[in-house]
């Protein structure tokens, strides 16, 4: 019997093969999918973390432009909110300013757009800085969002 060269020759694929060959591409397009998913759910937060930084650093700069509080070390007699903001000059005026909604400085009455969602919070206490005493410095902290920002103001007479 005459056994021809060329039927020995394996012609395509065995079907273990193509089993093996399904399964391995299926892996890999199943990891580049839950990689792609990953980066695409969590996209937005650097977007939201910066929108709350610059919010926290512009009311930071406000506050931090406003007149020491009087030598005597005397309370605000007014405690700013987001519809008077405009009208107090004084760093300390700010303690405890809290609002939800990132509002403009001289409009209280709608957010800004895009930012009604953060909660913005203000801190300021007499403290130490360096040689400055606690009486010449204040420390403001300015928190919205998971965003914390800690700033100075201070006054020293020479």
């Amino acid at each position: 019997m005459y056994i021809d060269p060329v039927r020995l020759r394996q012609k395509g694929i065995s079907l273990i093969e193509l089993i093996i060959f399904i399964v391995i591409i299926s892996v890999a397009l199943t990891g580049i999918l839950l990689v792609m998913n990953q980066v695409t759910a969590h996209s937005a937060d650097p977007m939201m973390r910066k929108q709350a930084l610059a919010a926290a650093e512009s009311l930071m700069e406000e506050i931090q432009l406003q007149d020491f509080p009087a030598a005597s070390g005397a309370p605000a007699t007014v405690t700013a909110t987001k519809d008077n903001r405009i009208d107090y000059h004084v760093v300390t005026d700010y303690d405890g300013f809290a609002t939800t909604g990132i509002y403009a400085l001289n409009d209280g009455t709608a957010p800004i757009a895009g930012l009604a969602g953060y909660d913005a919070s203000v801190t300021v206490a007499a403290a130490p800085l360096g040689d400055v005493a606690a009486g010449s410095a204040v420390r403001i902290t300015v928190t919205v969002g998971d965003v914390t920002l800690d700033g100075y103001r201070t006054w020293r007479s020479f």
